[in-house]
């Protein structure tokens, strides 16, 4: 059995459909699926998505594109949440200079601090997401020593040494449908390098679809063909990869075994 760390099954792309997707997921003996809220307006969703089957959870965040200037989140806005047994890690949350072009990027610290600080408070595992910011995200995840609560890479695409620096603050990274792209060689080092015990395999559904479904819809799935790749990149097979994965899953996500 695999599971697909990371995925928006309340996206409408998704959502419309849903009992079709998972229904597939179980058909490809995908055992879970980690639901993962972006907005402040789709955590109840995602939530109330994550309650409706015993094999899937939820994770509630702030994505650090939504700048939401008529929103400004709180420890305390986090923390509502929390407590519901289905919600078992804070994210996705990180730093983004990709879309975002200001010379003054505080806004977005500051917001990937208060869930770092709520991920600390509650030992729930923080989802990061980064793009053209590792210095950075590297820096304020040492800075706050996130080993008491743990971290996954989410959506891995940097290079081998930025893997081995966010290893080494106890990191798990999560390599996407990116890792089957022809082009994504970097990807590829990465996803060889990883001690198996610290990856964990995603779809981001409904984006990056893994070859050969590349440019089409993504979903929960289609992490078998991700994974099948990745396991024949370090020339293993797949059910040892989708044991392994699966496990690293649940001892990080360690509130989750409580629903298992």
């Amino acid at each position: 059995m695999l599971v697909d760390s990371h995925c928006h099954l309340n996206f409408p792309e998704l959502s419309a459909d849903l009992g079709t997707f998972l229904t597939q997921m179980q058909a490809n003996q995908v055992s879970h699926a980690l639901v993962v809220a972006t907005r402040p307006d789709n955590i109840a969703q995602v939530i109330e998505i994550a309650a409706s089957q015993p094999y899937l959870f939820a994770s509630v965040g702030i994505h650090p594109d939504e700048k939401l200037p008529d929103f400004k989140l709180t420890p305390e806005y986090l923390l509502e949440y929390v407590a519901h047994p289905k919600v078992i890690a804070l994210g996705e949350t990180g730093l983004d200079y990709h879309w975002n072009k200001e010379l003054d990027m505080t806004w977005q610290h500051e917001r990937f601090n208060i869930h770092i600080e709520v991920a600390k408070k509650t030992s729930l595992p923080l989802i990061i997401h980064t793009r053209e910011a590792a210095a950075d995200t590297y820096q304020m995840l040492k800075d706050a020593q996130i080993e008491s609560c743990g971290a996954v890479m989410h959506c891995f695409t940097e290079d081998k040494d930025w893997a081995r620096k966010f290893l080494d603050l106890g990191c798990y990274i999560s390599l996407s449908g990116i890792a089957t792209f022809k082009s994504a060689t970097q990807v590829h080092e990465v996803a060889k390098f990883v001690p198996l015990e610290r990856l964990l395999v995603e779809t981001d559904a409904p984006y990056l679809a893994p070859v050969p479904f590349r440019g089409k819809l993504n979903h929960p799935a289609l992490v078998r063909h991700t994974a099948q790749y990745i396991a024949d990149l370090r020339q293993i097979n797949l059910a040892e990869l989708a044991e392994v994965t699966t496990q690293n899953f649940f001892t990080l996500f360690t509130k989750a075994v409580a629903t298992r």
